[in-house]
């Protein structure tokens, strides 16, 4: 299975790294309201259905509590996230009876290329954690049988582990040889998507089945869709169909090569709570669905001028490095000026019907003496 999994996982585009104006530590609101949204809803399920008689029973006497942030990216976003959940797990500790607080081991992951540098220059100070990093794709496993507490993912599982092989495939009927993504693709190419993202997110839940002991908590946060909301008719909607016109006038151009254009496809998707709760069931023999909730981040919630400017940043931050491997650094400047331009005089952000897309929170618990399939 791990074997398998690690050759599909052909790219990986890290953020945009340091602190810099293009940086995703500084181009990263979006995904920090997300993160601030959820606060509330993890502080609650740590004090409800975090059990210490059953970690220290499948684990034994708790010397230190693991905690792993999946998809941590350069910070600040991941930082806000590990505080949030340590300073409640104190406070559970606390107030059970007779348990002394263990230390606290915090484990960041992304993948090889993410930023550690920055990660670990810009660690709080004051923290009550010892840190470590851990690079490699969440989509196999990256811990011991057993080893961790508490697991964590916040605006990453938007990322594929790969482009599904369909869309590249002349001969599929979900080819995407003219598009760069699912929005606004056949009906064809959407599934393919779709069996992806949710073919991923059961490998991701797999692994973290095998590293979870019994009676640990999964918290996932994450962009994604309900019933009434069209991907095509949201912000980050409308933003990809520009990208990808930005993508067709330069090949138009001869800036970049038309044939390169055709064969990109970008992999994002954002998923459904059904999708999400579709992998989350095939996964039921391991994890007991604790909570659902279905969020909206404040800071998507208004459009103006100045957030469209940082939009753009946003989306800078999030995909120079695909640009830039995929096309080359020549680019990336023309690019991105322009993507920023069509962006700005755009008259459908403006549109009341476009929507946003909602915050998806899931919290799950690993089954006590749940037994692993065979990989």
């Amino acid at each position: 299975m791990e074997k398998e999994i690690n050759n599909s996982l052909h790219h990986s585009y890290p953020m945009n790294k340091g602190n810099g104006p293009f940086s995703y530590s500084q181009n990263s609101s979006v995904q920090r309201g997300a993160s601030e949204i959820a606060q509330d809803i993890i502080r609650e399920e740590i004090t409800k259905k975090l059990h210490i008689q059953q970690l220290s029973s499948s684990s034994g006497i708790l010397q230190s509590f693991h905690v792993a942030d999946f998809g941590c990216s350069t910070g600040p976003n991941t930082f806000l996230a590990t505080q949030t959940i340590v300073e409640a797990l104190e406070m559970k500790f606390q107030s059970t009876e007779g348990t002394n607080p263990p230390e606290f081991q915090v484990f960041f992951n992304d993948v090889v290329s993410n930023d550690f540098n920055h990660l670990f220059a810009s660690l709080p100070p004051e923290r009550r954690y010892f840190a470590a990093g851990v690079p490699g794709s969440f989509y196999s496993r990256l811990f011991p049988k057993s080893s961790l507490h508490f697991a964590h993912s916040a605006s990453s599982l938007s990322w594929l582990s790969r482009v599904p092989e369909e869309v590249t495939d002349k001969s599929s009927p979900a080819y995407n040889g003219e598009k760069i993504h699912y929005i606004g693709a056949r009906k064809e190419v959407s599934e393919a998507y779709s069996a992806q993202c949710v073919r991923d997110v059961g490998t991701f839940l797999l692994a973290r089945a095998q590293e979870l002991a019994g009676g640990g908590l999964l918290a996932l946060v994450s962009p994604g869709l309900t019933d009434e909301i069209s991907i095509s008719r949201t912000s980050p909607g409308l933003n990809f169909q520009v990208f990808e016109s930005c993508l067709i006038e330069m090949a138009k151009k001869g800036l970049i090569s038309e044939e390169k254009v055709n064969s990109f496809n970008m992999p994002i998707y954002f998923p459904s709570l059904k999708e999400l709760e579709a992998a989350v069931h095939e996964n039921g023999q391991y994890f007991t669905t604790e909570r659902i909730e279905i969020l909206v981040n404040p800071m998507e919630a208004s459009i103006s001028k100045a957030s469209l400017e940082q939009s753009s940043l946003h989306m800078r931050a999030v995909f120079e490095g695909m640009i830039i491997k995929y096309f080359g650094t020549d680019i990336a400047n023309e690019f991105f000026n322009e993507y920023s331009r069509k962006v700005a005089e755009c008259p459908l952000f403006f549109d009341p019907d476009i929507q946003q897309l909602k915050v998806l929170v899931l919290v799950l618990k690993r089954k006590m003496g749940a037994t692993l399939r065979k990989a």
